[in-house]
């Protein structure tokens, strides 16, 4: 699962490598620093690689490097989901994915690297829009992948508006999410997903009686 980071077309396989390892480099430096407290001096140092190398890789500067860095980030949201978040087929499964969320967060603590970088970038410019919606879709679709094939299994009655319910379980992580930035308590996080999940739950078909 990827929100479609940037590529440049015609990088070799050993330039493509350089670009991660700028991209991975200013990363490092941003959770240390800051966004705004990290130099394009810092990124060369961390990643020895030269000026003119950034350039050739991000013409753009640093705020075309600072968007690829998102980007990663953003990955970085999902791929700390799974393997649950691919796998939603079961009430455990949905289990694990909440204490998969839950201890992501909890790590996390009060930095959020991503919130940072687009809040640098300026949330309502393009570029942090599309970044923003690609990711929030994504999270999206792969719970509404999840929520549609426990209705497929006969878990979850099939009037349940699969995709409503997938799109008010994001809102409710990020709120969640939000009050921890602001506060540094996970309860208001717990607490949303627990809540999100009892009603899901609540949408669940009678057991199967067996033909006697």
């Amino acid at each position: 699962m990827t929100t479609g980071r940037a590529t440049t077309p015609g990088l070799t396989r050993k330039g493509m490598e350089t670009r991660r390892r700028i991209v991975e480099g200013a990363a490092e430096e941003i959770r240390e620093r800051g966004a705004a407290g990290t130099t394009l001096d810092d990124i060369r140092a961390r990643t020895a690689t030269s000026k003119s190398q950034i350039f050739h890789y991000f013409p753009g500067g640093k705020e075309e490097l600072l968007l690829a860095v998102a980007a990663r980030e953003a990955d970085r949201v999902l791929e700390d989901q799974e393997p649950h978040l691919s796998n939603l087929g079961t009430w455990s499964a949905w289990q694990d994915w909440r204490d998969a969320v839950v201890r992501r967060y909890e790590q996390q603590g009060v930095n959020c690297p991503l919130g940072v970088l687009i809040t640098e970038l300026g949330r309502a410019t393009p570029a942090a829009q599309a970044l923003t919606s690609r990711l929030i879709g994504q999270w999206q679709t792969a719970l509404r992948v999840g929520i549609r094939q426990m209705q497929d299994n006969g878990d979850i009655d099939r009037h349940l508006d699969a995709d409503r319910t997938a799109a008010a379980l994001v809102a409710a992580v990020q709120g969640g999410v939000t009050i921890l930035m602001s506060t540094g308590g996970i309860a208001h996080l717990e607490a949303a997903l627990d809540t999100s999940l009892t009603l899901l739950r609540a949408a669940a078909l009678p057991p199967r009686r067996s033909k006697k």
